[in-house]
């Protein structure tokens, strides 16, 4: 137990040490910043009347009011499951991730520059909240889930997470980089609540609602993530099929775009399917 403990600490050190660098990057780092640019310029250059209200929509998912009930949601599972120390860290998890980011964004605010045309980024940006909020709610469920419907459970909120991601920044509100610093601070929260589960409770795994009689082998645990982005690659494969000549130009314009897209996509499935495994016995 105290090994496991250990090992999610150094976790929470690495994804402290990551947040700080991705910062550095973000805020002193010129090349990083014009990545960064590139890479919000191939989200935004997708804006279409038909494509801003559905971003909207799941954008506003992570809006305070719609975060609050999904939240609570959330801690219902646990309580539902009598797993009331679950429930507890999860509510500080959300309640302490997200206020990290609100006391983040103005202490290290600082004006970056844009993108040519209406787009206007705040400087108060980094981290993002609402990659926060989705990120911690993803990472939440995952560890509010019982054991057997984990894998699944952090298929969905990895998905859930990436496409409120994707969708803000479309609507223009976030540099990629915020993303990533959201994801992080999320990340940091839940190995600390994970490490304090493991730690400071010191009960037995099934009274952490870490059960290691079902747990399903290794391979079917990592099955549902996998299932999950094959399906997105699947549908990114139908839409080539659909407009071959499109998709082709604008990925050759967006080069960068398209390695940024993948790369949020590859560490929202990462974050979630590494927080299911540290819940593994």
């Amino acid at each position: 137990m105290l090994r496991r403990a250990e090992f999610a600490l150094v976790a929470v050190a690495a994804a402290v040490l990551l947040l700080v660098l991705t910062w550095f990057l973000a805020f002193h780092v010129a090349s990083f910043h014009h990545v960064d640019l590139r890479i919000l310029a191939g989200f935004t250059d997708l804006h279409r009347s038909r494509v801003d209200p559905i971003a909207s929509v799941i954008a506003h998912l992570c809006n305070p009011k719609p975060f609050v009930y999904l939240g609570a949601a959330v801690v219902l599972v646990a309580l539902v499951r009598r797993r009331f120390d679950v429930a507890l860290v999860v509510g500080l998890i959300l309640l302490g991730a997200n206020v990290t980011t609100q006391l983040l964004k103005p202490l290290l605010a600082a004006p970056r520059s844009g993108l040519p045309g209406e787009i206007t980024i705040s400087a108060v940006s980094w981290p993002s909240g609402h990659a926060t909020a989705a990120m911690s709610l993803a990472l939440c469920s995952v560890l509010a889930a019982p054991a057997r419907a984990r894998p699944a459970v952090a298929a969905v909120g990895a998905l859930f997470a990436i496409a409120v991601s994707y969708s803000f920044l479309t609507l223009g509100w976030h540099y990629p980089s915020d993303v990533l610093g959201g994801y992080l601070v999320a990340s940091a929260w839940t190995l600390l609540g994970i490490a304090a589960l493991l730690a400071v409770r010191r009960r037995a795994p099934a009274e952490l609602g870490i059960e290691p009689s079902e747990h399903p082998p290794l391979t079917r645990t990592l099955r549902a993530p996998a299932g999950a982005l094959l399906a997105a690659v699947a549908s990114a494969a139908l839409l080539f099929l659909a407009r071959p000549h499109e998709v082709v130009t604008y990925a050759q314009a967006h080069r960068t775009f398209v390695i940024g897209a993948a790369a949020i996509a590859a560490m929202g499935f990462g974050l979630a399917t590494g927080v299911m495994l540290t819940l593994r016995r």
